[in-house]
């Protein structure tokens, strides 16, 4: 048996300790993927999420971000299948190292395949598909296929951790010349995203670890060049000696969220193996055969785990580009709701989540405090004026009232903040 316990200097410190502990328990994912109905776990599919539709919301949204940052950036989307024959998973060496992890089928003739716990070998395939040239490089493949890994039951919790997900992988396959641009740029794009989100970060040098497969010059050559790259970013890194990955070096992204916590989600790993594997080449400027340099990439990470991230850094309280919840319609007077239907379609059309309340027997306070405990953005309130007028009063979700504005006005307003990604409260 194994106890635990937490002590304290002096009773400040404890004082201290239980106010991060409760502010940690009312901003759980858990808690708020339930009162805001965002998703939920059977045991029919244990550690496999069931997004909700206002979840699906947040998902799709932080999807559409990502894949919107692909198209400024050089990225080309790729789909590939999920289930593969081990003889895949053996040659990548995934097969010897990390089968315990992966979910097994066996077919007819006892064929073993292995849904994908990554998707780095399907993009080495597509590599391999035919002659590479030096013109085409650097290639930047960008793959959102569902990814399984078998964790253990009692490693399940929430979001943070589950057997199915998606996240943002992709993979460059470019020369040794460009690698340290193609860093750069990955440690931009990370830079660009979590300023989004208000994040601060800062990044870790994860070298050598022992054992690890290649060559000490080929790593040291490595780690170089991601030294260089991270001294042109220019932000602050620290270095994480033996912490790299046994086929390369890498850069792990540290992030701190609204309450303090650390997380690691962004992850920028060189591969010496996979090319040497799959005997990945291409034709240089000289004519002649060379190894591509390969780079795995993910920014947001797992789209769960980030999720869970996201709604305790804000606390359920999204801001309006990804809230499933922007607008609350609340018709006042009887002949009101017409009106109301008409501004809940408007805004929809316009591809804002608005909503129309329906409780009849609620009083007007009632209606609008309920609407801000579910989290509303906006509350927008119509009455007789407001039909005659073309307008909504409107107020915010912290409760201020903004006073009768025209619709297109506040359309207009609206529309800016969703698509700047603005996280201010009010227009």
């Amino acid at each position: 048996m194994r106890l635990f316990g937490v002590a304290f200097p002096a009773e400040k410190d404890k004082n201290e300790w239980e106010k991060e502990q409760e502010e940690a328990r009312r901003r759980d994912h858990r808690r708020i993927g339930t009162d805001q109905e965002l998703f939920f776990f059977n045991d029919v599919s244990p550690g496999s999420c069931f997004f909700l539709p206002k979840g699906a919301h947040i998902y799709n949204t932080l999807t559409d971000f990502i894949k919107s940052e692909y198209q400024r950036r050089g990225f080309n989307e790729v789909v590939t299948p999920t289930l593969y024959s081990t003889a895949l998973w053996e040659r990548s060496g995934h097969w010897e190292h990390y089968s315990e992890n992966m979910f097994t089928v066996t077919s007819e003739g006892s064929q073993t395949y292995a849904l994908k716990p990554m998707n780095c070998p399907a993009h080495c395939l597509m590599f391999e598909q035919r002659v590479r040239s030096w013109k085409e490089l650097p290639l930047r493949w960008a793959d959102f296929g569902a990814l399984h890994r078998n964790e253990l039951s009692g490693a399940l919790g929430g979001l943070t951790r589950v057997r199915r997900f998606c996240q943002d992988d992709a993979h460059i396959f470019c020369t040794p010349e460009q690698l340290e641009e193609e860093i750069v740029a990955c440690l931009d794009f990370v830079r660009s995203v979590y300023q989004v989100f208000g994040f601060s970060f800062h990044c870790q040098l994860s070298t050598r670890p022992t054992p690890c497969l290649g060559e000490p010059e080929q790593w040291d050559n490595a780690e170089q060049q991601l030294e260089r790259s991270l001294q042109h970013f220019g932000e602050r890194w620290e270095l994480n000696p033996g912490d790299g990955a046994f086929y390369g070096p890498k850069i792990d992204i540290q992030i701190k969220d609204a309450i303090g916590r650390q997380h690691q989600c962004a992850t920028i790993q060189l591969d010496f193996q996979l090319p040497i594997r799959f005997d990945l080449q291409y034709v240089g400027r000289d004519g002649q055969l060379h190894r591509p340099v390969m780079i795995h990439r993910a920014v947001l990470g797992s789209l769960e785990r980030m999720i869970a991230i996201l709604a305790e850094n804000f606390g359920g309280k999204w801001p309006l580009w990804l809230s499933p919840a922007q607008v609350m319609v609340i018709p006042v007077g009887g002949n009101s709701e017409s009106y109301a239907k008409q501004v809940v379609q408007q805004f929809r059309e316009a591809f804002f989540m608005a909503d129309l309340s329906d409780d009849q027997g609620a009083t007007l306070n009632k209606k609008i405090r309920s609407a801000q405990l579910a989290q509303y953005n906006y509350i927008f309130v119509v009455g007789d004026k407001e039909s005659e007028s073309g307008t909504v009063n409107v107020r915010s979700r912290r409760g201020k009232q903004l006073g009768r504005r025209p619709i297109e006005e506040v359309l207009t307003s609206l529309t800016q903040l969703r698509d700047t990604r603005s996280n201010q409260d009010e227009f």
